[in-house]
């Protein structure tokens, strides 16, 4: 278990074949408000050209690389080696979490392993991620949204309302959250509650739906009203 006086190290594992580099930067920032990244590794045959786009960040972010020569079609040796490597970082003890990057559902079996000791996992893919992937993590991040930057956030479709289109899942996450939160005799619950219920049901982050915090995607979605509080903190209640 991590110690009160640090932050929790995690490894990092990047499965090159189903993972585009141009999130890079965004993973490391969203890994960093978790715990630290004391392991990076990349698996992959960067002679190939769908994974030779990492080559020229790797020493950017310090991942070292794990070349696997694809020697049979059809046999994926960098599956197998993330595996192992995460079974024998696992046993030894010395990370407190897992960060999978990869869209690829054979890596259910290892996220399941994985949360059977305790540790979490947070698995960072594609919307097309397959769903069991998506629940068996501690978390789950669109990597869609990690990719976009501060101005191509901004500059997504809005709607006359002058809000971005909202998913009908993230209304129904919100409500359920909002449903089991504490509030006050006027309806409203601390923001970060309402966050922490959302989490604890489902793979919700705000950055899966475009925006940097809670707060501005609260302020965007409708039927919810925001206010600071007395403490200041910010106060949010569903409008009937």
């Amino acid at each position: 278990m991590p110690s009160e006086t640090r932050s929790p190290r995690l490894a990092v594992l990047i499965d090159a074949d189903n993972a585009s580099a141009k999130i890079a930067d965004g993973l490391f920032e969203e890994i960093a408000k978790i715990g630290e990244a004391s392991v990076r590794r990349i698996y992959g045959d960067f002679s190939n050209a769908r994974s030779r786009g990492w080559a020229d960040i790797l020493s950017k972010h310090a991942i070292i690389p794990q070349q696997q020569f694809a020697y049979t079609t059809g046999k994926n040796a960098s599956d197998i080696t993330l595996v192992i490597d995460a079974m024998d970082l696992l046993y030894r003890g010395h990370v407190d979490g897992f960060g999978i990057m990869s869209s690829d559902s054979d890596f259910l079996p290892l996220v399941q392993r994985i949360r059977e000791e305790g540790l979490p996992v947070y698995g960072f893919g594609t919307q097309k991620t397959p769903g069991p992937f998506q629940e068996a993590c501690t978390r789950f991040f669109d990597v869609g949204a990690l990719a976009l930057s501060d101005e191509e956030r901004l500059e997504q479709p809005v709607t006359a309302k002058g809000q971005r289109p909202v998913d009908p899942e993230l209304l129904q996450v919100l409500g359920s959250a909002y449903k089991a939160s504490k509030r006050d005799e006027e309806g409203y619950t601390p923001l970060s509650e309402l966050g922490q219920r959302a989490k604890a049901v489902s793979s919700f982050a705000a950055r899966n739906y475009g925006f940097g915090r809670l707060s501005e995607l609260i302020k965007a979605v409708p039927n919810f009203e925001v206010k600071a509080g007395g403490d200041g903190r910010l106060l949010v209640k569903r409008l009937r």
